[in-house]
């Protein structure tokens, strides 16, 4: 998808930094990219480093292979669980790795290969933008196996779709079919197999073409966190008039003196 070679975070996820564009891959195919703990800190790990490189100014997120792109967590991971460990880590993990990848400053883009189930569909979800192969298919799947969606997919889906269709989702854990999921308004775009590489690389080099601050700022604005609007005004404040005196009249032991500019 980029050129560059995969570093492995570990061989459960590799990372291809080919500025201005990064590509996080999870790498487990022969389970169909299910999500252990394992993966589960190296993604951590992956988007971690990218919050810190100013050079990459839009990230894919995509799965190994040619049937998943994620079919959620890894039963047998979980499913050992005691109540109390799973409520204590395995659940609040997957909170804290999705919502670091929700508020990354680059834009992010899912390309979903395949099987994008579960906490699949949830890491999906947490990407600003969903590319998906014609051949895809979408579930939450959770009541099958007598649970419900633990990732935030409850809020997350149903802000995408509205409660209706996110409520038919996870109350039938039927699959839904690309062109459905593109109708929803559950992906951006659906595109063949055999193009989707390239579409997602042409999107991501288009996003990545335009003023990056800007891109990061509109990004800021849409989602409208606490925290990135409490920066921006931070910033701003501090680049005022009066911003500029406050310093100076604290390091010079004084009292302010303040204008309104």
């Amino acid at each position: 998808m980029t050129a560059g070679e995969g570093t492995p975070v570990t061989d459960r996820v590799l990372l291809v930094l080919d500025p201005p564009v990064a590509t996080v891959t999870l790498n487990r195919p022969d389970k169909l990219n299910a999500i252990d703990p394992e993966m589960l800190a190296a993604l951590d790990r992956a988007l971690a480093s990218l919050e810190r490189n100013d050079e990459v100014r839009v990230v894919l997120i995509t799965g190994a292979g040619d049937r998943a792109f994620c079919v959620g967590a890894d039963i047998n991971a979980w499913a050992a669980l005691e109540p109390l460990a799973m409520w204590k880590a395995w659940i609040p993990a997957g909170h804290r790795v999705f919502e670091r990848l929700a508020s990354l400053r680059q834009p992010t883009i899912a390309v979903l290969n395949g099987f994008t189930f579960g906490g699949g569909l949830e890491l999906a979800l947490a990407a600003d933008l969903r590319l998906a192969a014609n051949v895809a298919e979408f579930a939450q799947p959770e009541v099958k196996v007598g649970t419900v969606p633990g990732w935030a997919g409850t809020r997350r889906l149903t802000a995408l779709i509205g409660a209706a269709r996110a409520k038919q989702m996870m109350f039938s854990g039927a699959r839904v079919d690309a062109s459905t999921a593109e109708r929803w308004g559950l992906v951006n775009e659906t595109v063949s197999r055999e193009s989707l590489s390239e579409r997602a690389s042409a999107l991501a080099n288009e996003i990545a073409s335009n003023a990056p601050i800007a891109v990061q700022l509109a990004k800021t604005a849409i989602d409208g966190r606490d925290s990135a609007l409490e920066g921006m005004a931070g910033a701003l404040a501090a680049m005022t008039e009066d911003g500029r005196e406050g310093v100076a009249a604290f390091r010079e032991k004084r009292a302010p003196r303040f204008e309104g500019r």
